[in-house]
C-alpha cells in the first residue's frame, strides 16, 4: 500500500517558484524581513521587478556603455570578486591598470620619453577623476601661493555653464568659486575670450570640455590655450589648461586625429576620460592623466602598507572592483586604434542618419554639431502647441527614452531633444526612431494644444486688465516651467501607485 503525503509550507523543492508563500507575501518594503526566503524566490521577486525597468539599450539619454563582447563579460565576472585595492594580492590586475594609463596618456599625446611612465589613475568615473584633478591644481596653486606669501584663500575655477553636474559638486565640497561663462542663444559651449576674461590671479585652472553634455560640441581648447598663453605672459601668472574629455577623450582621437586638444597644448596639465563612456566599458571606470609628475603634487599621494606592501594611492574611494579595470584592457588591445576607429566612424554614420531624417520631417532645428560627439541634439522649429516635454514623454510608450532639458543660463529658453548614438544603436534603430517620432508628431497635431489654450486665456485675462502682455521668451520659459511640473507630477503619482 503507497500512502501519499501532503507537502509543508517548508518544503519548497516541490512548488512552483510563483505559487510559493514567498512571492505571494508581501515583503517589507523598508526593514529586513525577520526570516529568510529560499534563494529562487528572492531572485523572482527581484527579478520580477526590475522587469519595470527601462530597456537600457533604448535608453538615448545616457552616454553609458550598454553592450559588451560575451567574453568581456566572462573576464568582468571572472573577476567581480577582486578588490581592486589590494595591489600585493592582485599584481597582475595593478600592472593591467599601469597599461591602460600609458595606453591612454599615448593616445593623448604626452610628452613621455622612451623608458618614461606616465602618471594616472583607474578612478570609478570622470567625476571621481575630476575631483582628483581640482584637487591637484588646488593644492599646486596654494604651495605656490603660500611660498610667495600671498593669500590663499579664494581659488576659483574658470567653466562654461555647460558643464557636468561634477564640477559644481567639486568647487562646493573643497570650497572653490566657481565662475562660469554664460551661454547664449546659437552658441551653447564656453567663449574662449570670455573665459579668459574672467581669469585672475586666484584662478586655479580654466576647465574646457570636450564634448558638451548638451549638445555634444567640442571646445575649441587650441584658441583657449593660445588666449591664456598671452594673458600668462602679460600677467605673470601660469594658469594651467584642464580638458574634461569624459565624452570625446575616446572620440577625437580617432575621428579628428589632427585637432590640438590634448597635451600637444602646452598649457594643458590633466585630462579625464570615462572608460564607461567612448571607452566602451560598462558603467564604473574612468581615468585622469597628467602631464607630468610635477603637476601632481606628491602631498596627494598616501602611502599604505597594511595590505601587504607598500602602496601609493590617490583616489577618493578605498575599494573598488577590478572587473572594470580588466574590461578596459581588454577593449584597448581587443579593438586597437583601428577598431574604436571603425566604431566611432559607425557611431557618426548613424548620427547623420538621425539627424538627416530628423530635417527631412521640416519640424526640427537641429542644435548639435557635426563635428563632436555622436549624438544629435534638436528642438522644435514651432512649439507654440506642442514641446519637447510632449515628444520625450510620449515616446517612452514605444520604449525610447530620449530626454528634455533646457539649456543652462543664458540660454534657458531653449528647450532640446537629445540621442546620444553608441556603439550598440544601429542604423535600423535609428530609422526606426525617426518613424516613431513621425507618429508622435502626427498624434500631437490632432491633439489640443491644452498648455498654450491655457496661457492664451491668461494672457487675454491680463490685457483687459492692462498688464504688460509676455514676451515670447518669458511665454516660452513658462510652457517649459508648466511642462517639467507635469512631468514630475505623473512620476510621483507613479510611483505612490507602484
Amino acid at each position: 500500500m503507497v500512502l501519499s503525503k501532503t507537502a509543508s509550507q517548508s518544503d519548497v523543492s516541490v512548488h512552483s517558484t510563483f505559487a510559493s508563500r514567498y512571492v505571494r507575501d508581501q515583503l517589507p518594503r523598508f526593514r529586513m524581513p525577520e526570516n529568510s526566503i529560499p534563494k529562487d524566490a528572492a531572485y523572482q521577486i527581484i527579478n520580477d521587478e526590475l522587469m519595470l525597468d527601462g530597456n537600457p539599450r533604448l535608453n538615448l539619454a545616457s552616454f553609458v556603455t550598454t553592450w559588451m563582447e560575451p567574453e568581456c563579460n566572462k573576464l568582468i565576472m571572472d573577476a567581480i570578486n577582486k578588490n581592486y585595492v589590494d595591489m600585493d594580492e592582485y599584481p597582475v590586475t595593478t600592472e593591467l591598470q599601469n597599461r591602460c594609463v600609458n595606453m591612454i596618456a599615448h593616445l593623448f599625446n604626452a610628452p613621455l620619453g622612451d623608458s618614461e611612465t606616465a602618471v594616472g589613475v583607474g578612478t570609478v568615473g570622470s567625476s571621481e577623476a575630476i575631483m582628483l584633478a581640482g584637487l591637484a591644481f588646488k593644492r599646486k596653486w596654494q604651495n605656490k601661493r603660500k611660498a610667495e606669501g600671498k593669500p590663499y584663500d579664494k581659488p576659483n575655477i574658470v567653466t562654461g555653464a555647460n558643464v557636468q553636474v561634477c564640477w559644481e559638486k567639486f568647487a562646493r565640497y573643497f570650497e572653490v568659486e566657481l565662475k562660469e561663462v554664460k551661454l547664449r542663444e546659437g552658441y551653447y559651449v564656453m567663449d574662449p575670450a570670455k573665459a579668459v576674461e574672467m581669469v585672475d590671479e586666484n584662478t586655479i585652472c580654466v576647465a574646457a570640455i570636450l564634448g558638451s553634455t548638451l549638445n555634444g560640441e567640442f571646445e575649441d581648447v587650441k584658441l583657449l590655450n593660445d588666449l591664456l598663453v598671452e594673458k600668462n605672459k602679460e600677467t605673470g601668472w601660469d594658469t594651467p589648461i584642464h580638458v574634461d574629455a569624459a565624452s570625446g577623450g575616446f572620440i577625437a582621437p580617432f575621428l579628428y586625429p589632427e585637432l590640438e586638444w590634448d597635451f600637444r597644448l602646452p598649457l594643458v596639465k590633466s585630462i579625464n576620460v570615462s572608460g564607461h563612456k567612448y571607452g566602451l566599458v560598462y558603467a564604473g571606470i574612468g581615468w585622469v592623466i597628467w602631464r607630468n609628475k610635477e603637476d601632481l603634487p606628491e602631498e596627494l599621494i598616501f602611502h599604505i602598507n597594511y595590505l601587504g606592501a607598500d602602496q601609493p594611492t590617490f583616489t577618493l574611494n578605498f575599494s573598488k572592483g577590478s572587473s572594470q579595470v580588466i574590461a578596459q584592457y581588454y577593449q584597448l588591445i581587443r579593438l586597437g586604434y583601428e577598431g574604436y576607429r571603425n566604431i566611432m566612424e559607425n557611431c557618426q554614420e548613424n548620427a547623420m542618419v538621425l539627424k538627416e531624417g530628423l530635417e527631412k520631417t521640416g519640424r526640427f532645428n537641429i542644435v548639435s554639431k557635426d563635428e563632436g560627439v555622436p549624438l544629435v541634439a534638436f528642438s522644435l522649429k514651432d512649439n507654440k502647441r506642442h514641446d519637447e516635454f510632449e515628444i520625450s514623454e510620449m515616446l517612452r510608450r514605444f520604449g525610447w527614452i530620449v530626454p528634455a532639458y533646457t539649456m543652462p543660463a543664458d540660454a534657458q529658453h531653449i528647450t532640446v531633444l537629445r540621442v546620444v548614438i553608441r556603439e550598440d544603436f544601429s542604423r535600423t534603430l535609428a530609422e526606426r526612431l525617426v518613424i516613431d517620432v513621425q507618429k508622435v508628431l502626427h498624434e500631437l497635431d490632432t491633439l489640443p494644444a491644452k498648455v498654450n489654450a491655457k496661457l492664451a486665456m491668461a494672457e487675454e485675462e491680463n490685457s483687459k486688465n492692462g498688464i504688460v502682455k509676455k514676451t515670447a521668451i518669458e511665454t516660452q520659459r513658462e510652457i517649459t516651467s508648466y511642462w517639467k511640473k507635469f512631468v514630475s507630477e505623473r512620476k510621483t503619482n507613479k510611483n505612490k501607485i507602484c
